[in-house]
């Protein structure tokens, strides 16, 4: 799962500060965790930052779940 997560989340010490974001953007991972936390849905949350695709945020919530059950 390591090179599927590689495909989506980056951390590149020129973006953010080397903060993981999706691919592509300057959208730091987190802010999937906050909306989410917030009760947005992936699809109003995708609508608030059109750089991202849905698909890569499922993928990234995937990883987290095989990482918690893995503990």
């Amino acid at each position: 799962m390591e090179d599927a997560m590689s495909a989506v989340i980056v951390r590149d010490p020129d973006i953010l500060g080397g903060r993981p974001v999706f691919r592509g953007t300057r959208v730091p991972v987190e802010v999937l965790f906050e909306n989410l936390e917030d009760g947005l849905s992936l699809d109003e949350i995708v609508e608030s930052y059109p750089s991202l695709d849905k698909r890569d945020l499922i993928a990234c919530l995937e990883e987290a779940c095989a990482q918690f059950t893995a503990a």
